[in-house]
């Protein structure tokens, strides 16, 4: 996973699961891991000069801290529900639910449920 997105969001290491980044054309399984979730890693799939995804996996309970990325960021809960911490309010963000941030948005997560999330990063936009 990109050193951006590790620095950006204070996941601990041994919490990523480094795999073989998809390649182009490549199908990318995201359904919902159900009873797997709980033994689940957040995963990078994909890293390039203009964008960034990864499975990003948040258990009930389990808090990152407010912190920003250069990039616009898109996150769908693909399992679960979150809640997203903006600079002045929260949302919660269930399974199927999508949205959209700016980039250097400050923004923090906090798992309501076990969740999994697509997260996308767009550099250069």
């Amino acid at each position: 996973m990109a050193d951006c997105w590790r620095a950006a969001h204070p996941v601990a290491r041994e919490d990523i699961v480094a795999l073989q980044h998809a390649k182009p054309g490549e199908i990318v399984d995201l359904r919902p891991l159900g009873g797997q979730l709980k033994d689940a890693k957040t995963a990078a799939i994909v890293k390039s000069e203009h964008f960034e995804a990864a499975r990003l996996v948040v258990l009930a309970g389990t808090e990152i801290p407010p912190h920003k990325v250069p990039g616009n960021i898109m996150l769908h809960c693909l399992e679960g529900s979150i809640s997203l911490g903006l600079a002045d309010s929260a949302i919660t963000l269930r399974a199927g639910e999508w949205v959209y941030l700016t980039g250097d948005a400050i923004h923090s997560l906090k798992g309501i449920e076990d969740s999994s999330l697509l997260l996308t990063i767009l550099f250069g936009t």
